[in-house]
């Protein structure tokens, strides 16, 4: 399943800034004025990460990080076990099959930490 997601990304032409790579680690990534999002998956770990970054600034600590994945098949997923680095949030796991579900099948993500959100539109990324 793994090598499908990243055979899938590598496969997909770039649409709405959306962008899929292979250099050694599988990465899809978007910016637009809101922020940036990187997708990845380390095969070598076995890990996918999602960071997102404000254009506005450091996020500021918070508990706990959701996304909500708004659009026809709605979606909230949310962690206590992320990291900050300046205005990057970061969220690392061996499984993102609800991530890649809300990619796929949703308008827009909205990343949310505390008070802070950052929101990306998902045109072009289910390809």
């Amino acid at each position: 399943m793994i090598r499908i997601v990243c055979v899938m990304l590598l496969l997909a032409t770039p649409a709405s800034a959306w962008q899929a790579r292979f250099d050694g680690m599988c990465r899809l990534t978007h910016n637009e004025p809101t922020g940036e999002v990187e997708l990845t998956f380390d095969p070598t770990k076995g890990l996918y990460s999602i960071a997102i970054s404000r254009a506005a600034g450091t996020w500021q600590p918070a508990e706990v990080f959701s996304i909500l994945f708004a659009g026809p098949r709605e979606l909230v997923i949310s962690t206590n076990r992320h990291s900050l680095d300046g205005d990057t949030v970061t969220a690392t796991d061996t499984g993102f099959g609800n991530v890649l579900y809300g990619l796929e099948f949703n308008d827009s993500a909205t990343a949310i930490l505390g008070d802070q959100r950052v929101t990306v539109s998902l045109d072009g990324a289910a390809p």
